[in-house]
């Protein structure tokens, strides 16, 4: 095996050759493979291309992005186009949120974000994730009512004597989702119009934004590394889709504090690399298998 990993390294095999070291280099760095599952990790470059005439069509995309009028056609062939390199330079680099955004600006936009995680993983991002929700939503409110004791998960389901249509229930799942898995972190924030900008991300490396104005909801938006990604969005359940997006096309970890959350959305709900789940999380998916007495 070691034989046919070191041919296929030689035969420039990307995922064998970004983790190889020189001879005498010092130490062993971080393992660079598919952690969340994706199908299409780290492709060759497309044949008939070369690095330089991808890097030249990056920079074409750069420039049409700027313009008041986006030939999104176009963007879309290059984007596919450009793939391998846009996964070389994220995996191999591991450059900043906002360096990729001047680099790929494209990819920062919802279509662009959908079709990447397709590229990946083969899937469908709202698609799968809204499919998944409505597929467990009376389960796992039965499976939270049952948590009496969580003053914040009770706080949740409370707010459905008001408005128990689908959209508020699929996201009422996904904003107990941490309290009821007892992840230390947050996965949403709310914050006042009023508020100043400045202070709304602050300390916020992933996560969701709730814009409200007394009380009443005005917008979502999606934050990575205490910049806003994706602002005015309509719905919680919407904003958490492309948030998965990015940390799939961003090749960024699941925050440690939210990592069963993250696990039960990409496993559970959207069904990918469901196979393998830590303990808690497939205690928690056996619930919602069986059956209410």
């Amino acid at each position: 095996m070691g034989n046919f990993r070191q041919k296929l390294r030689l035969a420039g095999c990307p995922e064998l050759k970004i983790n190889s070291r020189s001879p005498g280099t010092p130490g062993k760095g971080k393992l660079k493979r598919a952690r969340k599952s994706e199908v299409n990790f780290l492709p060759d470059i497309p044949e008939g291309k070369t690095q330089r005439s991808l890097e030249e069509e990056r920079t074409e995309m750069v420039t049409e992005m700027k313009k008041r009028k986006i030939d999104w056609q176009q963007i879309k062939e290059m984007m596919t186009s450009t793939f391998s390199l846009r996964r070389k330079q994220i995996v191999e680099d591991e450059p900043p949120v906002a360096d990729v955004r001047a680099r790929w600006p494209a990819l920062f936009s919802e279509r662009q974000i959908e079709a990447e995680f397709a590229r990946l993983t083969s899937v469908d991002l709202k698609g799968s994730l809204f499919a998944g929700l409505d597929k467990y939503l009376l389960r796992f409110l039965e499976v939270f009512r049952a948590r009496s004791g969580l003053v914040e998960l009770n706080s949740l389901l409370s707010t459905l004597d008001n408005d128990s249509s689908n959209q508020r229930q699929r996201a009422v799942v996904l904003m107990g989702l941490p309290y009821y898995l007892k992840d230390v972190a947050k996965l949403y924030k709310k914050v006042q119009v009023t508020d100043a900008e400045e202070d709304w991300t602050k300390g916020m490396a992933v996560g969701i934004l709730m814009v409200e104005q007394n009380n009443d909801r005005v917008c979502f938006a999606v934050v990575l590394e205490e910049e806003i990604i994706f602002p005015s969005l309509s719905d919680f359940p919407t904003a958490v889709a492309l948030l998965m997006g990015l940390l799939f096309a961003l090749n960024i970890d699941y925050p440690r504090g939210l990592r069963y959350t993250f696990e039960v959305i990409q496993k559970v709900l959207m069904d990918i690399g469901g196979g393998q789940c830590s303990a808690l999380v497939h205690g928690l998916k056996n619930r919602l298998l069986r059956k209410k007495n």
